[in-house]
């Protein structure tokens, strides 16, 4: 009874999303033809005669684009450090077992709270109008949401360490700053380092993206090859994306398991 009743409050649940958001299957079937034709258009006429001819001239702006797509990793990379930095920072604060006071753990939440609610593409955006058009809104804005989501992990994860060392320290008649330096520190450092170049890796992604609104990058190149609709382009600047961030992502998995466990991942 209780899965049936659980089954039938899921579907309700979905048919009254689906009708507030107005989502319409006739829309969506009508519409998979156009996204398919759109797709189609992307691709470049490629023959085994003429394949390399046919691949340079679809790769014609190849150097360029890599280029691009170093600048964006760049920025990722830029953001990140800037990011894990300023989290680590206030993840002591945050933390219910180690901030200082209740007014502190408060305002570093919420701060936290606040970085992480906005999203990068607003960020970017603001930036943009202040600092004009380049990397410099792009590093700004992700580096804001990394550290409110970073510092809400580490935050987390300085709430599980274990107690009795850090008695240990205390009773050694350390302060508080050593407590977190020498109890703290040694404990959640692996998890840290995990969690950064997962976040490092989730930040290549948002680089291409926050391009969209003139943030640096090639995700700048990219709104500027659809908005003008040269199909080539589009899947050519794709195809060299997904190959950068399945690289990032391949090194930074390896990184992790070196770290966490010294296994090589299957």
């Amino acid at each position: 009874r209780q899965t049936l009743l659980f089954l039938g409050v899921m579907v309700v649940l979905v048919a009254v999303s689906g009708y507030l958001g107005e989502v319409s299957w006739q829309k969506f079937v009508n519409g998979i033809p156009r996204f398919g034709s759109y797709i189609l258009r992307t691709l470049p006429p490629v023959s085994l005669e003429t394949l390399w001819a046919d691949l340079g001239s679809w790769m014609w702006a190849g150097g360029r684009w890599v280029g691009l797509l170093f600048d964006t990793v760049l920025i990722a990379f830029v953001a990140t450090t800037l990011g894990v930095v300023a989290g680590f920072f206030l993840s002591f604060p945050a933390a219910r077992n180690l901030a200082g006071g209740v007014v502190g753990y408060q305002l570093a939440s919420r701060f936290l709270e606040l970085m992480r609610t906005v999203p990068e593409l607003v960020f970017a955006m603001l930036f943009v109008f202040a600092f004009g058009l380049g990397a410099m809104a792009g590093v700004l804005a992700i580096a804001l949401h990394t550290m409110g989501v970073l510092g809400k992990l580490f935050s987390e994860i300085n709430e599980t360490i274990s107690d009795k060392s850090l008695e240990g320290v205390v009773a050694a008649g350390a302060s508080r700053d050593q407590v977190i330096r020498l109890g703290v520190v040694p404990q959640v450092m692996p998890a840290f380092i995990s969690y950064t170049l997962l976040r490092f890796e989730i930040n290549v992604r948002s680089a291409s993206v926050i391009g969209f609104v003139g943030a640096g990058g090639i995700g700048q190149e990219l709104m500027f090859v659809i908005n003008q609709f040269i199909y080539r382009d589009i899947s050519a600047i794709l195809l060299l994306l997904i190959i950068t961030v399945a690289l990032v992502d391949i090194l930074s998995e390896k990184i992790r398991h070196r770290i966490l466990d010294g296994e090589q991942p299957r």
